[in-house]
């Protein structure tokens, strides 16, 4: 358990709080001064702190204790401080809050509660602090695979997008078929270049074709070349990407729409190597590797006859999935960075507009169904028709998901509860406004999500982001 750091200058209150946080499991390190608090702070590993105010019999005005909370905070400014005073006022909490407490309980305080808060406050820390463990170490991750390979400007944070291209650049070099697929606008065609650039072929002929653009009677001589006089209008020699790619890479995009005339031709050519101009009889070799994109789901379109079975499984030896946008939303933010910058480098000025936070909240809780193209597609609407500095959701044409959560606003005589251990924190005032929308709207979440202006499916998002979870209706 978290261990937790009691300050207070009385030793019968340290006794009592460090016997009732101990027979909860916690471990407690007591200090009675704030030159023993900040030692402690500095020394130890602390999931908590418990202080009080006044460290002097006399005082009662609360200066020190906030003296010393804004010594721990620059210190340490993640460290859950829960301040406790016999003395109290609605003005000092607010102080309390600004100086960055987590919660206020006024003495004498109720054991439950308190355990609880602290537990609590413990607990999420410990989380955090794991969580910033672990995307440092993803972090490191993704530099040493940028270091090692050729990542072609690729930009990420998720673990689902490291994930393929750790496994991108490991079969780079295997010169087999490679089959990527993933919807429309996701970078399947920069996870081809990858491949490429990782490959032993990368210093040879890297070929793009669109093979859904390809009308079926021009497919042979498009992949093939054709001989003068081969059919009307040819009037010279026209080599075929195959040729074109000889001892390199050829990328097909879109496969899956290649007709089954198409698809007929493009695997002779994969089983045996060979081929024919068409107009010619000269059988000529091409040694090629395939990469090959689409947006289909071949295995569906094989059961309905309108993809060769064989083909499928010449193509994808290696099959590499690109998973939506929406689905790792973690990339949103640092992708739309990455267009930002990229959007001030063509600007005439340079000048680099910034998201604001609105506009921010209206990205994350976007569907985009059009992927990374889509978000690129809005992003430089956004810079050209922005009347201010900073990009609005209107400027996204994203009014209807934009709304920043407020902090809630403490009522009552003790505003600790709720306002301290809110106040601070973004996470937690969205939580809570969530939570008191599907009150207000008994469960209905699509009442819930239009209270907050937010699609269903972003409302969703948000609850899944932060544990949100309805077990029962709500009355």
């Amino acid at each position: 358990m978290p261990k937790i750091l009691v300050i207070d200058d009385q030793p019968a209150v340290c006794v009592a709080l460090t016997t009732l946080f101990e027979l909860h499991g916690h471990e407690v390190r007591v200090a009675a001064t704030p030159d023993e608090a900040m030692a402690a702070v500095l020394g130890d590993e602390l999931g908590a702190v418990v202080q009080d105010m006044n460290f002097r019999q006399s005082a009662t005005s609360g200066e020190e204790g906030l003296e010393l909370l804004r010594r721990i905070k620059a210190v340490d400014p993640e460290l859950p401080v829960v301040a406790m005073t016999a003395f109290t006022s609605i003005a000092g909490a607010v102080e309390l809050i600004k100086a960055g407490a987590s919660d206020y309980v006024p003495k004498p305080w109720d054991d439950q509660k308190l355990v609880a808060t602290v537990g609590n406050l413990a607990r999420l820390r410990a989380l955090e602090q794991e969580n910033a463990r672990l995307l440092a170490q993803r972090g490191r991750a993704r530099h040493r695979l940028a270091e090692r390979h050729d990542l072609a400007g690729l930009v990420y944070v998720s673990d689902a997008m490291h994930e393929v291209v750790n496994l991108a650049v490991k079969v780079a070099p295997a010169d087999v078929p490679v089959l990527i697929t993933g919807p429309n606008g996701t970078g399947k065609e920069l996870l081809a270049t990858i491949v490429q650039a990782n490959s032993r072929r990368r210093d040879r002929p890297f070929v793009k074709v669109n093979a859904g653009a390809l009308p079926d009677e021009l497919v042979e001589a498009e992949l093939f070349g054709a001989e003068p006089g081969a059919f009307t209008g040819a009037t010279r020699l026209r080599a075929g990407r195959f040729e074109e790619a000889d001892g390199g890479t050829l990328f097909l995009d879109e496969i899956g729409t290649l007709s089954l005339n198409g698809q007929k031709k493009l695997l002779r050519v994969l089983q045996t190597g060979e081929y024919q101009r068409l107009g010619s009889s000269v059988t000529r070799k091409a040694d090629v590797r395939v990469l090959s994109a689409t947006n289909r789901d071949l295995p569906r379109a094989i059961a309905e006859g309108s993809f060769r079975e064989d083909l499928y499984f010449r193509l994808n030896v290696i099959e590499l999935t690109i998973p939506a946008l929406r689905d790792r939303p973690e990339d949103i933010a640092p992708i739309a960075s990455h267009l930002l910058d990229r959007l001030a480098a063509r600007a005439a000025g340079g000048e680099r507009v910034t998201l604001g936070p609105r506009a921010r909240h209206a990205l994350a809780d976007h569907d985009w169904p059009g992927n990374v193209r889509e978000l690129e597609n809005r992003l430089t609407r956004a810079a050209l028709v922005r009347k201010g500095e900073t990009i609005e959701p209107h400027d996204l044409g994203l009014d209807a998901v934009a709304r920043v959560p407020p902090a809630p606003i403490a009522t009552g005589a003790a505003p600790a509860a709720h306002a301290a251990s809110s106040a601070p924190s973004a996470t937690s005032s969205e939580r809570l406004e969530i939570e008191r929308a599907l009150v207000e709207a008994r469960g209905v979440i699509a009442k819930a999500a239009a209270s907050l202006g937010l699609s269903r499916q972003g409302l969703y998002r948000r609850m899944d982001r932060l544990g949100i979870q309805i077990e029962r209706k709500l009355k």
